[in-house]
């Protein structure tokens, strides 16, 4: 089978990066070491959409080695490494659908290519593979076992199909597993994010006025980082009880309306829809930052920027100047998708070692489970989450106590009290 990658003689710097996270990603490769001795995925097809990155790359070498028949397209179109692409597709000969800037028609002609293989198994970040095959694709579904979801957004889309009853195969939401979402979601995020930031714009923290919009897990790491680098954070929220949790926190609580009037940036990572919106835009500085960290480019009105706009221009690498009809100037970073992929590398690989374990072994629990699952979103399973913890905690070096039998006995039991 065919690929569609921007360049092929990038290979070495890719296979070189690829390296380099693999050094990073102890417990992915633990389980890649089993997976080639056992080959537990042993004439399984499977289709990733996820972004193209040397971290995925790994997880794709793991699948391939547990026996797997891999192929693999973007989840967003500016989230390839196109040397990673290459590299793949090189060393590995894995089909591989990707291209950095790519347009919607190639990104959805990506996704169909990565089905023309027929896949028994799902893996996405962001569930348009699944949302394509459920739209366009049915024909496939009587060979699909079940599939899995790395993010929060997909997940929403995922049990939005469930409680519709149009999902017709089962979920796995790796997004919900305490080893993802608590650290790749607030640590990884957290830190990408302002990477992304501060490559495309060299701007100093300290002293800025940031919002973030959204405290789930990653605002919560993107709040924490950006105050760790000296500025003064406000949070919207709309939810009380985050909003609650976010002002013990010690962080400023605010409506956008307010936020927008003083805030040098503005970050959003809801995975909801306009929540910067024209409203935000007429009160905001000269010279605000706007961007996203959420997985799809609804989450700033580029419909209502666009229509205030009297002039745009790129300034720099990522940074599009938006001149306003009354001459505030407004800058929008990488088309407001996904600012730590779009303008940086995403995650860091060791966060995201614990975020693919669980996608390798979720597809290994899958193999053995999932015709035994009625469609619906499941949770990983609480097992596959403790071997993970476990086993990065191993690599870390890091040992903890155990229970003794009298205090097993004390926890299981009821009759002892005061």
């Amino acid at each position: 089978m065919g690929s569609d990658i921007h360049d092929l003689s990038l290979a070495p710097q890719g296979w070189n990066r690829i390296r380099w996270a693999d050094g990073e990603m102890p417990v992915l490769r633990a389980i890649r070491e089993r997976f080639a001795r056992e080959r537990p995925l042993a004439g399984v097809r499977v289709a990733a959409c996820l972004h193209v990155t040397t971290e995925t790359a790994n997880l794709m070498r793991t699948l391939r080695d547990g026996g797997a028949a891999v192929a693999l397209c973007a989840s967003n179109p500016l989230s390839t490494q196109d040397d990673v692409a290459a590299a793949l597709v090189a060393e590995w000969h894995l089909p591989v659908f990707a291209r950095r800037g790519e347009d919607r028609d190639t990104y959805y002609r990506h996704i169909h290519q990565a089905l023309d293989t027929h896949p028994h198994l799902t893996m996405d970040d962001g569930a348009d593979l699944v949302s394509t095959i459920h739209n366009a694709r049915q024909e496939l579904l009587p060979e699909v076992i079940g599939g899995s979801e790395e993010t929060t957004t997909g997940v929403l889309r995922l049990r939005s199909m469930a409680r519709s009853g149009v999902l017709r195969y089962p979920i796995v939401a790796v997004n919900d597993a305490l080893t993802k979402h608590l650290f790749d979601n607030r640590y990884g995020t957290g830190q990408s994010t302002l990477d992304g930031l501060m490559r495309a714009t060299n701007l100093l923290l300290a002293g800025r006025t940031v919002t973030v919009a959204g405290y789930g897990n990653c605002g919560r790491g993107l709040a924490m980082r950006a105050r760790g680098m000296g500025a003064q954070v406000i949070v919207t929220e709309v939810d009380p009880v985050r909003a609650l949790e976010a002002h013990m926190d010690g962080y400023r609580v605010l409506p956008m309306l307010e936020a927008a009037r003083v805030s040098d940036v503005l970050i959003t990572v809801t995975g909801d829809t306009s929540v910067i919106r024209r409203e935000h835009f007429e009160v905001m500085k000269d010279r605000a930052i706007v961007a996203n960290a959420g997985h799809f480019d609804v989450e700033i009105d580029l419909a209502a920027l666009a229509d205030l706009v009297e002039e745009r221009q790129p300034v720099r690498p990522h940074v599009e100047e938006c001149r306003l009809r009354d001459g505030r100037r407004i800058y929008l970073l990488a088309e407001g998708r996904l600012l730590n992929l779009a303008a940086a590398e995403g995650h860091p690989a060791a966060v995201m070692d614990m975020s693919f374990a669980n996608q390798a072994l979720t597809v290994e629990y899958l193999v053995r489970r999932g015709r035994e699952l009625r469609p619906d979103v499941y949770p990983v399973p609480p097992a596959i989450d403790r071997q993970v913890a476990a086993l990065k905690l191993e690599a870390s070096g890091i040992t903890i106590d155990t229970l003794t039998p009298e205090q097993d006995r004390y926890l299981q039991s009821w009759q002892e009290g005061t």
